[in-house]
């Protein structure tokens, strides 16, 4: 029996995609090996943590801070990954969050000017320039939306920098650079910071840490 050039290659194709299905298959177990369950919140669910996947060093926990920022203040460390809730006597509530991949770090003063409850998304015009495929628009708790059930937008002399603080698709990302300048958070420790930080909470992002930025 002969096999045409055009025959091989289907067959060639047909392999090469049955071998590709237990590689995806793999990946969305290691994924999904992130997640435990799902929790109901104000009318709609996201999918929980699975901390026990995730290093303790990124967990919500009190540690020791000196800071010269007054109790209640947002500072975010972007260089190392924590975001910290200033309290008093020198101790503050730490996070481990996402930030700003290279080309998209940023840092200086800003405040919460915004809350939202299960925010819808849209994309802004130059991220839909850089990813054209990206949804105009993704309802506040759909599955996809990547701001999940809280985000806090930050704000500089009442002008929105276009960056926030949401939750994230992906706590495997949190301790990386991610994000297109946005800060990143498990679900349930944005859910968490948004019941501490009132409007008008302000934030500073470290300068010396986004010293290079371009």
């Amino acid at each position: 029996m002969e096999f045409d050039r055009r025959t091989l290659l289907m067959g060639a194709t047909v392999v090469a995609g049955t071998m590709a299905l237990p590689a995806a298959a793999r990946a969305s177990a290691a994924a999904n090996a992130y997640f435990t369950g799902y929790q109901d919140d104000n009318g709609y669910r996201y999918r929980r943590t699975n901390f026990k996947k995730i290093d303790p060093v990124w967990h919500r926990q009190m540690v020791k801070y000196f800071s010269l920022e007054p109790p209640g203040t947002v500072v975010i460390d972007t260089n190392n990954h924590f975001l910290y809730w200033v309290w008093e006597n020198n101790t503050a509530l730490r996070y481990g969050v996402g930030v700003g991949r290279e080309g998209f770090k940023w840092y200086g003063r800003a405040r919460i000017d915004r809350k939202a409850l299960w925010p819808r998304w849209v994309p802004p015009p130059e991220m839909l320039k850089r990813q054209p495929e990206l949804p105009r628009k993704v309802d506040g708790g759909a599955a996809n939306n990547p701001l999940g059930p809280r985000a806090l937008y930050l704000y500089r002399d009442g002008v929105d920098l276009g960056y926030r603080l949401h939750s994230t698709l992906e706590p495997w990302s949190i301790g990386h650079d991610v994000s297109s300048g946005c800060i990143r958070m498990f679900p349930e420790d944005v859910i968490d910071l948004y019941q501490r930080c009132p409007k008008g909470t302000g934030v500073l992002v470290l300068e010396h840490l986004g010293a290079n930025a371009g």
